[in-house]
């Protein structure tokens, strides 16, 4: 009997196939379609201009507003226009606008439409988010007009490389350390030699890990050009998607044969909190070694680290202090959800006595700083997706990574600061 990756089952499944290979192409069945604020004009136009008016399967197509919350342009508010059209138009079966969702890699973990086992199709590189619930998500870039068109798309089954975390990680240290340090050894080459287009399967000592947990962990080897992450749910992740679940769901686990490209492993339990320099999450060293760098912009929040545990670790570090007065951080919840309750359990209280900016749920200024930009010259401290130059609005802005308890620590600092001293 074949066996096979976590992925592969995956897509084996959604194709209707008992099997499949690195290599196959197949035309999978998806559970949903994903497309963003961003290219639903450009996605409409082509298909309007092919004279195609119908999408294949609206009941499946989910459309999400959270890469531009907030209009600062005549432009950003005339596309919100034409995609709220849009979706009236298409009879899309879910569009959740502003104020109504929140990050599109983040909420539907959260209330149960991304589920074990499932199989999506999104626009956006960071539907690597899904293997946090251990659910796959295909990257379709702009081509996602195709799979609007037709219900699906080829794939080209990708090569998996496991990696085997172990150890448990010690007290102050986070997940989204975890992933610094794998992207630094996937750049020297000291884990892998390349992860492009390959899905990275994670095993070993993962129930520390919760949900927030398990997506930062997804968030690096995105950026290292992984094309899918993968977490085997947990019991606590399987609790978690039963008790929102409103389809049944069956969840999909590596087999023990399963053949990997290449094998890896990483122990983390000396590990010390990372901060990416500028550059790219690849250029993650020792907090140690950048602390006292002044910092003047920070931001809690995007795909990686902007869950409810992600704001209560920042919130248990700012509780009771203020931000530095030449510091502006700015705090973007993933979710409406998770808002709700920041406002409930006092968490939102926590931030606006520390002076932070609250933005509304969504990608915030890791959207290319359509919001909150740095100035040039600048130096910023976020839980940002990536530091590559321009990220932030100056190309000349100096860039840094950290976990949200490091990036909350730090602009009480107003310098890079260990969360642990304080």
């Amino acid at each position: 009997m074949t066996q096979l990756t976590a992925v592969e089952k995956v897509l084996a499944l959604k194709s209707g196939k008992t099997a499949v290979r690195p290599g196959d192409v197949v035309y999978p069945n998806p559970d949903f379609i994903m497309i963003h604020d961003g290219v639903v004009m450009g996605a409409k136009r082509e298909l309007d201009q092919l004279g195609i008016n119908r999408l294949a399967t609206p009941d499946k197509v989910v459309m999400v507003t959270d890469h531009d919350v907030i209009y600062g342009s005549a432009r950003a508010a005339e596309r919100g226009a034409f995609n709220r059209a849009a979706a009236q138009a298409w009879g899309v079966g879910q569009f959740f606008d502003v104020g109504r969702g929140g990050h599109g890699h983040i909420f539907p973990m959260e209330c149960g439409m991304l589920l074990p086992g499932m199989f999506y199709f999104d626009n956006d590189r960071h539907a690597t988010n899904a293997g946090a619930i251990g659910a796959f998500g295909f990257r379709m870039g702009t081509e996602i007009s195709r799979v609007l068109a037709t219900g699906t798309n080829w794939v080209m089954v990708p090569k998996s490389v496991k990696l085997t975390i172990r150890g448990r990680l010690p007290p102050g240290v986070h997940a989204r350390d975890v992933g610094f340090r794998i992207a630094a050894l996937i750049e020297a080459g000291a884990l892998t030699e390349d992860l492009d287009y390959r899905v990275l399967e994670y095993a070993g000592d993962l129930d520390q890990f919760s949900l927030a947990a398990r997506a930062a962990l997804c968030s690096s080897p995105t950026e290292m050009r992984a094309y899918g992450v993968f977490l085997p749910p947990s019991a606590a992740i399987l609790d978690h998607a039963r008790a929102r679940a409103k389809v049944p769901f069956a969840p999909v686990y590596a087999d023990p044969g399963a053949q990997y490209e290449a094998l890896c492993e990483i122990d983390v339990s000396a590990l010390e909190p990372q901060v990416a320099t500028p550059g790219g999450v690849h250029n993650a060293v020792d907090l140690s070694q950048v602390a006292g760098t002044r910092v003047s912009h920070a931001f809690i929040g995007s795909c990686g680290s902007g869950m409810w545990d992600d704001m209560a670790q920042a919130g248990a570090v700012l509780k009771g202090r203020r931000i530095a007065p030449q510091v502006r951080l700015f705090i973007a919840p993933g979710s409406e959800a998770s808002l709700k309750r920041m406002a409930s359990e006092g968490l939102l209280q926590t931030f606006i006595e520390a002076g932070a900016v609250m933005l509304p749920p969504g990608c915030g200024p890791c959207n290319d700083a359509v919001i909150g930009p740095v100035h040039s010259g600048e130096v910023s401290i976020s839980t940002a997706a990536n530091n590559n130059a321009g990220r932030f609005g100056a190309r000349d802005a100096q860039l840094y990574l950290g976990s949200p308890a490091t990036v909350a620590a730090s602009a009480i600092a107003g310098a890079i600061t260990d969360a642990r001293n304080l």
